[in-house]
């Protein structure tokens, strides 16, 4: 079975082409072709995702990627194949009717089981060009179009091994942390989801992103943080700064960040001069708070679930401080559980995990969703 998939819920717009085989839930998956191109260096002078910027961008691109993803699977042929697709599609996307019209006119229909699309959450502008690509190649190519969750995406993403999904014992649980999404989430059966555990304010991203500009770091700032934290680890310094540990001891599976992110702004106000030194100082206490509020929620989360596996998805599971506490909190007190990671590269924003997300609930007998797509930008589990 083969699946195209578009993202294009935030500041990337990606799409990709996979394969899947095998009989649920071992399943095999083939990249055949996947394209990306990042916003993040149009967005920096605004020291975070502008949407309107991020829809115009999509929209500029997504043809071309299109093309790109089909070019690379090996299933861009020209074909003169007239196409009208419906009227007011792209109303919004001014140029799009013209250009994708233009290019499925000249292109064979691919040998293609389905479109998949981000529904959402995330930006609700950004979302509507993926959703009306999607639409206008399902119109184009007579077939159905897929929404799909993008943190269901990064989920099952992280379960892939070797572009395997095999031997994973239930419950399954989850810590997805992005710019916009610090949550738990558990599997206890397949494609069934409950979120146990979520921020009551900023997610860990976006205290990583806010840190970052108050201490006069470039977007993205989480790694910017990360790198200047390392830094200190690997000079064995010891930071002179003490910050909060938001909810670390509040006996449940929420968290805060906000007022981490505030106790930074305080302590940037008190230092005359921010030096080098002291940014580096600040950004390792820093990262040390998140990783000690990560680790001591994740050993409740496990010892409450006894999950047999556990996750890390979202772009802040790149992070080398927390993939480290974390895989050693599990090495040490929950020997029993499997840990499951994505190679850093892959914690992104991807269309490659859109297509997996679809091809397990397809291959699992889910009858595909009916209906109208429509962007969700709060869309949960």
């Amino acid at each position: 079975m083969r699946i195209l998939a578009i993202e294009t819920s935030c500041d990337e717009t990606a799409v990709a082409i996979l394969e899947g085989s095998g009989t649920f839930p071992n399943l095999s998956f083939h990249i055949l072709g996947n394209a990306l191109l990042s916003q993040a260096q149009k967005h920096a002078e605004f020291g975070g995702v502008f949407p309107n910027l991020a829809k115009r961008e999509h929209a500029a691109t997504i043809v071309p990627l299109i093309e790109d993803a089909l070019k690379q699977a090996g299933l861009l042929s020209e074909e003169n194949h007239p196409v009208a697709l419906p009227e007011g599609l792209f109303a919004h996307e001014p140029g799009l009717t013209e250009q994708m019209t233009a290019f499925l006119s000249r292109t064979a229909i691919p040998e293609i089981d389905a479109v998949a699309v981000t529904a959402g959450p995330g930006l609700e502008p950004a979302l509507w060009v993926g959703i009306n690509a999607a639409k206008a190649l399902g119109v184009a190519w007579n077939l159905p179009v897929l929404p799909q969750n993008h943190m269901e995406g990064h989920f099952l993403s992280a379960l892939i091994q070797n572009d395997k999904i095999e031997n994973i014992e239930l419950p399954v649980l989850g810590l997805l942390i992005s710019g916009g999404h610090t949550e738990f989430v558990a599997m206890k059966e397949w494609l069934s989801y409950q979120t146990i555990g979520e921020t009551v304010d900023d997610a860990v991203g976006e205290a990583f992103d806010k840190t970052a500009r108050l201490l006069g770091l470039p977007y993205p700032g989480g790694p910017q943080i990360s790198k200047l934290a390392e830094a200190a680890r690997a000079e064995n310094l010891q930071s002179p700064f003490s910050l909060p540990r938001p909810m670390q001891k509040s006996g449940d599976l929420r968290f805060s960040f906000s007022g981490l992110k505030t106790a930074v702004l305080y302590t940037v106000q008190k230092i005359e001069t921010l030096t080098d030194e002291l940014k580096k100082l600040l950004a390792l206490e820093f990262e040390n708070a998140v990783g000690d509020v990560l680790r001591d929620k994740t050993r409740k989360a496990l010892e409450d679930t006894g999950a047999r596996a556990f996750l890390i998805g979202g772009g802040v599971a790149a992070n080398t401080h927390i993939r480290r506490i974390l895989t050693e909190l599990i090495q040490t007190e929950f020997p029993d559980t499997k840990l499951y990671m994505p190679h850093p590269k892959d914690t992104g924003d991807n269309a490659v995990m859109i297509a997996q997300a679809a091809l397990v609930s397809l291959m699992s007998g889910q009858q595909p969703k009916g209906g109208d797509i429509r962007a969700n930008g709060n869309l949960g589990f």
